[in-house]
């Protein structure tokens, strides 16, 4: 399947496992990326925020992803509705590099309506996700994914968030791994 997919796999002892997964709690074991990671994307901002985002919300994430790629920052995300697709996009419209961290296996993208802009993500960054590559996405594996966009970034920018959401837990895990908010 990783074959068919264009998916190679990082078991945590290889040199090209990203060296800020592997100081964080709960690592990943090994990680599935569709693309490339670079050193460059030691230098990675994630912005996160509300699926159901505001306009204005959208139009920010996307302008901040684009200053901050803009100077070579790598933008981080989850590749969800709202926020997480204005940041990648935002991203892609300089030519900036983008990374984005699924909660369900390579071999399919979700939400689905992202396909175009996963397969532009890779072009331009990276899909990355811990699970295996025929994993649905299931609630439950969103809050772990989130552990893995924070503990690839510098920092994580939040445009907009509910009191009871995902993005909150992602700065919870940040704030754990002594990441900026």
């Amino acid at each position: 399947a990783c074959e068919r997919h264009h998916v190679h796999v990082l078991p945590r002892d290889d040199p090209d496992y990203p060296s800020p997964l592997r100081n964080i709690p709960a690592q990943p074991g090994l990680i599935y990326v569709k693309g490339a990671l670079e050193p460059v994307d030691q230098l990675g901002i994630a912005i996160v925020g509300a699926r159901r985002c505001t306009p204005y919300g959208a139009r920010a994430a996307e302008r901040l992803a684009a200053s901050l790629a803009r100077v070579g920052f790598t933008i981080i995300s989850g590749l969800a509705r709202g926020i997480d697709a204005a940041a990648h996009r935002g991203a892609l419209k300089v030519g900036g590099r983008t990374i984005a961290v699924l909660a369900n296996g390579l071999a399919s993208v979700y939400p689905p309506e992202h396909q175009e802009l996963a397969e532009e993500v890779a072009q331009a960054g990276a899909l990355v996700s811990e699970l295996p590559m025929g994993q649905k996405p299931l609630a439950m594996l969103f809050p772990q994914r989130n552990r893995i966009i924070t503990g690839l970034s510098l920092g994580v920018i939040v445009v907009e968030a509910t009191p009871r959401s995902g993005t909150l837990a992602t700065v919870q895990h940040a704030l754990e791994q002594n990441r900026e908010v």
